[in-house]
């Protein structure tokens, strides 16, 4: 069986030997290798090409949400996991926004990790359940409140625009999806600027959401440690 290969990056060296220790424990997972600056996370992540990098976004001298954004640049395919100390939501909305596919706080159970990094792994989203609820709840208001001005995904998107966000709702990177749909990456950005202007959705986890709560997917539901499925 192929292990999901992972970078971990975070500047506190016992933490990242802890995460280590007990990551390398599971049977379906390595390390590959770790970094403790935002630097040297972008090398070996060209180097290493991991499946999956934990992050955490609370290093001194480093800005987390834009460390995410370079690492999804040099190494599209990976999926990003953010293990952090912040539990704001709008540092969530952020590192979602960014390109994260995860939100873990470091006080959260073991197995929320675990179970974060298969979830990702397979292509969904996870937030912590601690910071899902209010986070959804306050975006399906925003829905709501705009369905009745603006129409339907489908009735606004031309049927390009909607495989492209039903894609983008999968969790596809732009790369992903160019592939897909046999379009340049160019392409795929243009599109997701214009959805963007027709449904007033500008960031990535916007997106991502409404895709989901206009039905072009199935709807959100929270399975066991609160992810984020199709």
């Amino acid at each position: 069986m192929a292990k999901i290969r992972i970078l971990l990056v975070d500047h506190q060296t016992l933490i990242r030997t802890c995460l280590r220790m007990f990551l390398n424990a599971e049977p379906d997972m390595e390390v590959v290798g770790e970094a403790k600056d935002s630097r040297i996370a972008l090398a070996k992540a060209r180097a290493m090409q991991p499946d999956v990098t934990v992050v955490e976004i609370a290093m001194p001298r480093t800005n987390g949400i834009k460390a995410i954004e370079q690492l999804l640049h040099e190494c599209p395919q990976t999926r990003v996991v953010v293990l952090t100390l912040y539990d704001d939501q709008a540092y969530v909305r952020s590192a979602l926004a960014a390109g994260g596919s995860a939100y873990v706080v470091k006080r959260a159970a073991p197995s929320d990790l675990l179970n974060a990094i298969r979830t990702v792994y397979r292509g969904h989203f996870f937030v912590d359940r601690t910071l899902a609820g209010p986070m959804l709840e306050g975006f399906l208001e925003k829905v709501t409140r705009r369905s009745g001005e603006s129409g339907t995904a489908r009735s606004l998107l031309s049927s390009r625009e909607c495989e492209v966000l039903v894609l983008l709702g999968q969790g596809y990177t732009h790369r992903q999806v160019a592939e897909k749909i046999h379009v340049s990456v160019k392409s795929v950005g243009t599109y997701r600027w214009r959805i963007g202007q027709k449904l007033e959705l500008h960031s990535r986890a916007e997106l991502v959401r409404y895709a989901h709560v206009s039905g072009l997917l199935s709807p959100i539901r929270f399975a066991r440690g609160a992810a984020i499925r199709q």
